[in-house]
């Protein structure tokens, strides 16, 4: 970890780092994008059809080609919430008025996915259910501050500003199952309550993330999304959804380089992106 994440004494050596990365070993924390999978019910649905088909048209070398077409939103599968996504109160993160920045035939002037650097941050695992002793956790099931601060103790590593922090459930096992990973099949899906959010916006990371279709708590019997609120349209710290951390959790190493590219789409609330955990 050290040797890809901490810079040369005197000079940079790109052979070092280079050499460094490709020791490392690399853990894909991304669903696949396909038909079917799930899409948390705020979104539209996800669709992908072939456009042209081998032989529809056939050139004289013998050359044919075939391409698709897709419709998604910039929240399908794994994903990076901009911070243009949430408001609180009709003000967007840097008190930016949301009915101003989103007018237009255009989307955002503000905050769009665009904006979202390359990320090559410290990652933090906090795996809550292995501190709970679980292989998931319950449907609905509100991961509270004692939680987060067992799950860190049991990393080895104290959350830092700056830090990319993943959040394990255990859910991402449930991925080919869309109602039981969107909780529509039972009271909902775990995460951070009001209070776990707070927690983690203290800590001023960089993002958070989670193995669930919406970071925080989801209980249909009392939605509100304040945990986005809190950490995006208040503190201004992105979100990471639908990943995959059962292979990371099982590695046992709290803390590894975070690796990801957001897709610069002018004014979008979000990003389709591709994380790598490099141990």
């Amino acid at each position: 970890m050290n040797a890809v994440t901490s810079a040369p004494s005197r000079s940079f050596d790109f052979e070092d780092w280079l050499k460094a990365a490709e020791a490392a070993r690399s853990i894909d924390l991304s669903h696949p994008m396909q038909k079917g999978m799930p899409i948390h019910p705020a979104h539209p649905p996800f669709h992908i059809t072939l456009n042209n088909r081998h032989g529809d048209v056939l050139r004289s070398c013998g050359h044919s080609s075939s391409n698709e077409l897709m419709v998604t939103s910039t929240h399908s599968s794994t994903h990076i919430d901009a911070l243009c996504h949430v408001s609180e109160h009709g003000a967007l993160y840097g008190k930016y008025d949301a009915g101003k920045e989103q007018q237009g035939t255009g989307l955002f002037k503000v905050h769009g996915a665009e904006t979202i650097a390359p990320i090559f941050r410290r990652g933090v695992l906090l795996d809550v259910a292995r501190a709970l002793g679980v292989e998931a956790l319950d449907p609905a099931h509100e991961i509270t501050v004692a939680e987060l601060e067992a799950a860190e103790a049991a990393s080895g590593t104290r959350v830092g500003a700056g830090d990319v922090v993943l959040v394990r459930t255990g859910w991402a096992a449930y991925w080919q199952d869309s109602p039981k990973y969107l909780g529509l099949d039972s009271a909902g899906a775990p995460g951070p309550g009001v209070e776990g959010g707070r927690w983690l916006a203290a800590r001023k990371p960089f993002s958070v993330g989670s193995d669930t279709s919406a970071f925080e708590v989801m209980n249909h019997h009392n939605i509100t999304l304040e945990v986005h609120m809190i950490l995006i349209a208040q503190n201004g710290i992105h979100i990471i959804e639908n990943l995959t951390l059962d292979e990371l959790g099982a590695a046992g190493q709290g803390s590894f380089a975070f690796v990801a590219q957001p897709l610069r789409i002018t004014g979008a609330t979000g990003s389709p992106v591709r994380p790598l955990a490099l141990l």
